[in-house]
């Protein structure tokens, strides 16, 4: 997990003080979507299938920061739609980071270089963009030409600027073992990007392609073998060593939602971002009044082939938070794993597909 340790030890004070405190359910990072309008037209979202009036808004500052700090999460992902066509994302970000919470502005990078003067470096800050392949295939989940190099110039221009670069990488079942380890090598020791996320696509309701989604098995097969051969531990992949397992199927967990709540411009969605079932108004009702075990594979089955990070990753966390065994493997991982270059896998022992 390359995590850096300032924000591992934040987020580990955070979870002892709710455990001191008593409290069964909270959040470690808030899904913050303050619109919907994006400039592209993935295949896996559905986030612009909103009436045109619906896209045309944008959350006011103070609704944006005032949801988090309700929460009182230590981390804040920005997402949308393209959160930097917000006309006052960049001021959401600084009042967010002045608070000291762990700011990752997710993006398709079209407009990054463009609005890159709105922001300042800092260790609580961090762009997230999201990048699902190399050149070819990333261009044809955007439906778009030409995005993945400019993904690229911006990630470079970014990380010379001083900011801390993050990607983002969904995978399908047109994915390979070899198609994963080919992106996460050229993001890991070629653009040399902070932290790298993973997750397998999840067929949620409003995503216009419903076909190219990965079911249990095909995601635990697919992530078995594109960790082998040391991967794993080269890769600078922000995830727990324990959710890492899950998408192995080395352990299972059940789903924890509630720790990764999403506020947008309808208020609390419950129980995720990926399923909607409701929005409250508070994050005190979203806690509540949601029937939380009543989700999870093998309770709904909308649910069935899920393992995405935002039910399975707090659920990982926390079980690393309750055994020593696991958080000084994750204090290992954290700081000997992946945090260079490294040596590439030998293309006679690489996988294939």
């Amino acid at each position: 997990m390359a995590m850096p340790l300032r924000q591992s030890l934040k987020v580990a004070t955070y979870l002892a003080e709710q455990k001191l405190r008593g409290r069964d359910k909270f959040p470690l990072i808030v899904e913050l979507e303050p619109l919907f309008a994006c400039n592209l037209k993935c295949e896996g979202c559905g986030k612009i299938q909103h009436p045109a009036g619906v896209l045309k808004q944008r959350m006011p500052v103070a609704q944006a920061v005032g949801a988090v700090l309700e929460s009182g999460a230590p981390m804040v992902s920005i997402a949308g739609g393209e959160p930097l066509m917000h006309p006052q994302i960049d001021e959401i970000a600084r009042q967010l980071v002045a608070r000291k919470k762990y700011v990752f502005l997710c993006t398709n990078a079209l407009l990054l270089r463009k609005k890159m003067d709105l922001f300042r470096p800092s260790p609580y800050f961090a762009f997230a963009v999201h990048i699902d392949g190399l050149r070819e295939r990333h261009d044809e989940s955007v439906a778009k030409e030409g995005v993945f190099d400019e993904a690229v110039e911006a990630i470079k221009e970014a990380k010379a600027r001083g900011f801390r670069v993050t990607t983002n990488s969904t995978f399908f079942n047109t994915d390979t073992p070899q198609t994963v380890v080919e992106v996460l090598d050229y993001l890991n020791d070629d653009l040399r990007v902070d932290e790298m996320m993973i997750s397998p696509a999840y067929a949620y309701e409003k995503a216009p392609d419903q076909e190219h989604f990965l079911g249990v098995e095909q995601t635990r097969e697919l992530f078995r073998k594109a960790f082998a051969g040391g991967n794993r531990r080269r890769w600078r992949l922000n995830h727990s060593p324990l959710f890492l397992d899950f998408l192995e199927g080395k352990v299972d967990f059940p789903c924890t939602a509630w720790a990764i709540p999403n506020y947008s411009l309808f208020g609390w969605q419950r129980p995720c971002y990926l399923m909607s079932d409701g929005y409250v108004s508070t994050y005190r009702e979203l806690i509540e009044d949601t029937d939380w075990e009543s989700y999870g594979r093998g309770k709904d089955p909308r649910c069935a082939n899920c393992m995405a990070h935002c039910g399975y990753e707090p659920t990982a966390v926390l079980a690393t938070m309750g055994s020593l065994k696991e958080s000084l493997r994750a204090m290992r991982e954290t700081v000997t794993g992946g945090h260079g270059p490294g040596k590439r896998v030998p293309e006679e022992s690489r996988v294939t597909s």
